[in-house]
């Protein structure tokens, strides 16, 4: 199997599975309790949120969740007032807002242009004073296109809203700008384990508890934390940083490859200036998208979001670029990245390239 599909899920580091195995093994302690073993295990924990805080602004706490989609929940529902958010987010932050509109909470969708990108004077002219909220993704999770964070932030700080940003395909890849308030992050994006992810909260912005109990992690996250998720958490986000030119250099190598081996008839989907190289989202006409994944299963490719899989429904990204039904469903998401060899990378475009081209016999 050539694993393309890093959007979705990145393979499990070593180094992370290393980090998580004595937790696993035999030490269980929970680290929020008070007697020597708990100390020990919150002494893991602790050393893991440092390793993540290590890729975030200063100045602010990382508090660990089950995931990115529990940390973004927080913290829309978690502030008060308007929000303002783009067409081209992930569901976790659009069916979050759409909930809080159900419930009276104003919200404005901005429009994103033909390349992905956000027009910053709407923004301006959405994000006025008295807006609670504005939410942006870094880079975006289908097309790989990068917003502007840094132009948001200061446009919502002008008119007194906090930002939030979900950087869960960005983090450890692309700078997090320092004056962004609320960082939504996702371990099994950078190689790490899935079941964790986290909030990154600047000092003085306070939210409320999106669950009520125990409230283990200071900002008001109640649950008990696993060591192990977040011993693989830390040493994946540690990996992120030693590796961090290398791996952006092996990208940019796939990237160019990729795009030499595809041959004409493909159309890049969103921006290609402002953009993340380790996703590869690409259209042709009348490609029939069931029958090349059915003629290639040994390449494992995205049709669009894993996470609307099975809904029926084309890509709502691809929509808001102003592609057609039929341009939607003919395009297809290759992702890659740390352990995709260029070799297997080459040989899949080939397939897929070759399976597209036989379906115009």
């Amino acid at each position: 199997m050539t694993y393309l599909d890093y959007q979705a899920t990145t393979p499990l580091a070593p180094e992370a599975l290393a980090a998580m195995l004595p937790w696993l093994e035999s030490q269980h302690a929970n680290p929020h309790s008070p007697h020597r073993e708990g100390r020990r295990a919150k002494a893991a924990v602790e050393v893991a949120r440092d390793q993540v805080a290590a890729l975030l602004p200063p100045g602010g706490r990382v508090a660990f969740t089950s995931g990115a989609t529990e940390a973004l929940n927080w913290a829309i529902k978690g502030t008060p007032g308007p929000i303002v958010t783009l067409a081209t987010e992930h569901a976790a932050v659009l069916d979050t807002v759409a909930a809080e509109a159900a419930r009276g909470r104003q919200v404005t969708v901005l429009p994103v242009n033909q390349d992905g990108m956000v027009d910053l004077d709407q923004a301006r002219a959405a994000i006025r004073p008295g807006t609670g909220l504005v939410a942006a993704m870094l880079v975006n999770n289908e097309i790989g296109v990068i917003q502007p964070i840094a132009a948001l932030a200061e446009i919502a700080h002008a008119a007194g809203a906090p930002m939030l940003c979900d950087t869960v395909q960005g983090y450890g890849r692309v700078p997090v700008p320092d004056t962004v308030d609320l960082i939504a992050i996702s371990a099994h994006k950078i190689h790490g384990p899935k079941g964790i992810g986290a909030l990154w909260i600047r000092d003085g912005v306070e939210l409320a508890p999106l669950m009520h109990g125990g409230g283990q992690e200071a900002p008001g996250r109640s649950g008990t934390l696993s060591p192990a998720l977040c011993a693989g958490f830390g040493a994946a986000a540690q990996l992120m940083a030693d590796r961090k030119d290398q791996d952006a250099a092996h990208i940019d190598r796939l990237w160019s490859l990729a795009l030499d081996r595809l041959g004409p008839g493909w159309i890049i989907n969103g921006s290609t200036e402002h953009r993340y190289h380790g996703n590869l989202n690409v259209r042709r006409a009348n490609l029939d998208v069931n029958r090349l994944m059915s003629d290639l299963r040994d390449i494992a490719f995205s049709a669009g979001s894993a996470c609307a899989s099975g809904s029926g429904r084309s890509s709502h990204v691809l929509r808001a670029i102003g592609l057609t039904e039929a341009q939607a469903r003919s395009s297809i998401r290759l992702g890659f990245g740390r352990y995709t060899a260029e070799t297997e990378l080459r040989d899949a475009i080939d397939a897929i390239a070759s399976a597209a081209e036989a379906q115009w016999p």
